[in-house]
């Protein structure tokens, strides 16, 4: 499997039709992206404890998909490997009235990572052209909700946001859960069904599936607007929660082994010093 072939290339008009949401690339059976995933999270523990050693750069991962499309089922196995020290993840729901009171952008910001450290978006201020699109009484302000510009000005601040991000040190991977109306419908029965799941419905998962061909133009808007060459968007099939792992795997491990980073080298000084206290400890 290849990452460059889930990338959305700068420029391209999305249409959600022509990806297939039950695509699974090379492998042939699940067993084998099973296999690539395990191969995957070792390596992502490995390059994790370097990229936190070395403290050059952050990495911001954005994950937006319908409901029941495999955003957290993909945190939990991808990220299984790594030190937990080292990540957070954030999830966003419908905004505070002290967020409402701030601009789009505000309530994300402050949760993005410093230089060694990797952050998780599951969902974020891409709902603001999405959720808020749909259902487009929820802008904030009136003024705005009445500006037929409002979504290509969104489109623009966030263009902008994420090439400041980029310019500053700030890797910005961003994986759109791509998952067909029939998987969903099979997911969502699966928790109804499950006493175990039960607590992972919300009534609101159907309401907002009455709206599924709207989300789906939304996205096809926010995909064509926002993947650009600093922070371009990978579309990853959904329909199979195990291909969706490993492909999301195999986009970090490749964007981490680009950095090409290796472990501080002290000076002279710092190691002839570490020489001395080694001797002293070993002498006692």
């Amino acid at each position: 499997m290849k990452t460059e072939e889930l990338l959305i290339r700068p420029g391209r008009v999305v249409k959600l039709a022509d990806f297939d949401s039950r695509f699974t690339g090379k492998f042939e059976k699940r067993s084998d992206a099973d296999d690539k995933l395990k191969r995957d999270i070792e390596r992502l523990a490995k390059l994790q404890d370097v990229f936190a050693a070395v403290q050059s750069h952050a990495l911001l991962i954005v994950m937006q998909g319908m409901d029941s499309a495999g955003k957290d089922g993909a945190i939990k196995h991808v990220m299984s490997g790594v030190n937990p020290q080292g990540v957070d993840v954030h999830g966003f729901k419908a905004p505070t009235p002290e967020e409402v009171r701030h601009d789009f952008l505000w309530r994300c910001e402050r949760e993005l990572p410093e230089r060694g450290r990797i952050v998780i978006f599951n969902r974020s201020y891409f709902e603001e052209v999405l959720v808020v699109r749909v259902h487009r009484e929820m802008l904030a302000l009136e003024a705005a909700a009445k500006d037929k510009t409002v979504w290509a000005d969104r489109y623009e601040d966030i263009n902008a946001f994420e090439r400041h991000l980029t310019r500053n040190g700030t890797i910005v991977l961003k994986f759109f859960f791509h998952i067909s109306k029939t998987e969903q419908r099979k997911r969502l029965l699966e928790r109804l069904d499950d006493p175990d799941k039960n607590w992972k419905f919300s009534p609101n998962d159907i309401k907002e599936r009455a709206y599924w061909d709207h989300y789906q133009s939304a996205y096809e808007k926010m995909l064509t607007a926002t993947s650009t060459p600093w922070a371009p968007w990978h579309i990853i099939p959904a329909d199979h929660k195990w291909f969706a792992r490993a492909a999301v795997a195999d986009a970090i491990v490749t964007k981490l082994e680009e950095l090409d980073l290796h472990y501080p080298h002290l000076d002279s000084k710092a190691t002839e010093m570490l020489a001395q206290i080694r001797t002293q400890l070993a002498s006692e």
